[in-house]
């Protein structure tokens, strides 16, 4: 098996006609995606003709799936390990918050992170862990705000 050549960190922007090969290929694959119990079996052709067939766990599969869904969008992707060290920018753009009010976070302690230099860094999964607890905490705010608009009679 050969090395990467590439880095699957790096942000892949895909091109029109990857966009519509990407929702071809998403299309296909969410039908075999729901019958997926385990692990799925690939079969790959090489441009020389070549082919072979090569077993995917299920959760690589939806994720796979995930990918071309994004791509056919015309979206960007990229693919970030759950121990990756983020930048204050990184964190920002993956909380669709400014870059300074990530600093904050990081500086008031409610994103762990640590200093690299005059550079801070949090880990990946601290920052995901951060954006779920702030989704469950206003998504309960909203709910209690329904519930008052309701016993009110606004609704």
């Amino acid at each position: 098996m050969s090395a990467l050549t590439f880095d699957p960190t790096d942000l892949v922007a895909p091109s029109p006609a990857d966009a519509v090969v990407a929702r071809e290929s998403a299309a296909h694959l969410a039908g075999a995606l729901a019958k997926t119990n385990g692990a799925v079996r690939l079969r790959i052709e090489e441009p020389d003709g070549k082919d072979y067939a090569v077993t995917v766990p299920s959760a690589a599969f939806r994720l796979l799936v995930d990918i071309l869904s994004e791509m056919a969008r015309g979206n960007a992707v990229r693919v970030i390990p759950h121990h990756a060290e983020l930048t204050t920018g990184e964190a920002a753009d993956l909380l669709g918050v400014s870059r300074p009010y990530a600093t904050r976070l990081f500086d008031e302690g409610l994103i762990p992170s640590y200093r690299v230099g005059t550079h801070r860094r949090a880990m990946f999964k601290d920052v995901m862990a951060y954006r779920d607890e702030h989704y469950r905490a206003r998504s309960a705010v909203l709910d209690k705000m329904a519930a008052m608009d309701q016993e009110l009679g606004l609704t």
